[in-house]
């Protein structure tokens, strides 16, 4: 199945010479479409707007997003959910009308069409391994009524696995492949994905948000569902999307993460625990060889992230509470070619389960987000990455080189980072393929030539002199 996830991915504007060829394109060669379908400008970075209702969606992509190069937004479940402010909410499905917190059908369809326009993609949050948590009699939040392993017209008792091992028929042992895959997750009524007809329920509805312009999906706890399930349902959908898949695992697991990757891309969460050790501890030598290190996936295989809905909401990552090493954390990723990386744009929490706000993420005619909206993806310096991210396309890492609390890289002849990761100030000299000239820091001056930094290469090195926990970034015209 990989040969036709390249046929895909170029049919979504991946910008690579031979798409025929054995080898599937790397992370960052995924592309957002133009108003007339084909390529854009390379687009490698994507965000997720969490919890943004779909008006406000539309909105950024056209006033933001777009002109700022982001190729596309992951949005939250769109299907009708359970009831309940908690965030975890809209990953009960109740049906799959595209009713839900978000908005209306009529709001959604509008919101794709109009970050389509502005050459940004959606790619749709899918929960298709279960339904809501097992409960009496309930309604969702469309007025669907709904009961214990029964969501008229969709499914009744039989579409669902009842595996028996243990009361109330949820996963105890993650080490028990055939426990984690028929069990049910956290109470979550678990969809017999084997059956043919579910099989079909869940493409019926993937095919209709293709239909109104989705063009691609994240599935959710895909590694809940045996991989010919997950192979049996995709095989159903199409012809043109870009899929990846909520694959939560380390080195140990039971589950064989290549044979989910033959579907499409990982989201690889070894390599947010990597960056929170470097910039948490001052480790740098967990950046080191990312994707070749064992039990890591190959770059053209993982999505990645310095945090997402989920991790943010333990103690093990960098989240937007931790400040600078968090926004230093998101420059070396948007630097590093390493994957296809997602930037998390979040709301202020202060217990887990806590809910968005109820209140539009920005106000008409402000510029910056408020009353609890973090929206990280609007930070000065990680949209400058994000143009520097385009701008290094098909770029290779040249000079890696570690220092004392700090690391440098290149992108080619094209570009060069520098990171101070310790609690110190520091000045270092790198090599660098770089011309000799007088270079714009773009996180100083954030691309403005009359306000950034200067930095200077002679004779094939610079030196710069960085704060504790920062970074210099310049780029060759």
């Amino acid at each position: 199945m990989k040969t036709q996830r390249i046929s895909l991915l170029a049919a979504l504007g991946v910008l690579v010479a031979a798409c025929s060829g054995p080898d599937a394109p790397q992370g960052d060669e995924v592309a957002a479409l133009s108003t007339d379908g084909k390529p854009a400008e390379p687009r490698m970075a994507f965000v997720h707007l969490f919890e943004w209702p779909w008006p406000a969606i539309a909105e950024e992509c056209e006033s933001f997003l777009g002109p700022n190069g982001y190729a596309a937004v992951q949005v939250s479940p769109p299907q009708e959910h359970a009831t309940g402010p908690q965030w975890y909410t809209r990953y009960q499905p109740v049906s799959y009308k595209l009713e839900s917190r978000g908005g209306t059908r009529e709001q959604f369809v509008d919101m794709v069409a109009r970050c389509k326009a502005a050459g940004v993609d959606i790619y749709v949050d899918a929960v298709i391994n279960h339904m809501t948590g097992v409960r009496p009699d309930a309604v969702g939040v469309a007025g669907t009524p709904y009961g214990e392993y029964d969501y008229p017209p969709l499914y009744s008792f039989d579409d669902f696995n009842h595996c028996g091992r243990h009361e109330g028929n949820d996963i105890q042992d993650y080490n028990d492949k055939w426990e984690m895959q028929n069990c049910e997750l956290v109470n979550l009524a678990d969809l017999k994905t084997s059956s043919e007809k579910v099989r079909d329920t869940l493409a019926t509805y993937l095919n209709d948000l293709l239909e109104v312009g989705v063009a691609g999906f994240r599935i959710d706890a895909a590694k809940h569902m045996p991989v010919e399930d997950v192979e049996a349902i995709m095989s159903r959908v199409g012809p043109e999307y870009y899929v990846f898949q909520e694959v939560l695992t380390g080195d140990s697991s039971v589950v064989d993460r290549a044979a989910y990757a033959e579907i499409g891309p990982l989201t690889e969460f070894q390599y947010e625990s990597r960056v929170a050790d470097a910039f948490k501890h001052a480790d740098v030598s967990r950046l080191r060889d990312l994707g070749e290190t064992v039990g890591m996936l190959p770059s053209e295989d993982a999505v990645v992230f310095v945090d997402n809905h989920d991790s943010q909401r333990g103690d093990h990552v960098l989240t937007y509470k931790d400040g600078l090493d968090y926004y230093v954390a998101n420059v070396f990723m948007l630097a590093h070619p390493y994957g296809y990386p997602k930037v998390m744009s979040s709301f202020a929490f202060d217990q887990r389960d806590q809910g968005a706000p109820e209140t539009a993420p920005i106000a008409s005619g402000m510029t910056e987000c408020a009353d609890g909206w973090v929206c990280e993806h609007r930070n000065p310096g990680i949209v400058a990455m994000v143009k520097f991210r385009n701008a290094m396309h098909g770029e290779p890492m040249v000079h890696w080189q570690e220092h004392e609390g700090g690391l440098s890289f290149g992108r080619g002849s094209k570009g060069h980072a520098v990171f101070n990761v310790s609690s110190e100030p520091a000045e270092f000299t790198v090599d660098t393929d770089l011309p000799a000239g007088s270079y714009c820091d773009l996180l100083s001056g954030i691309g403005n030539a009359d306000d950034c930094a200067a930095v200077n290469v002679v004779n094939g090195q610079m030196t710069v002199s960085l704060p504790r926990m920062s970074a210099v970034v310049v780029q060759r015209d």
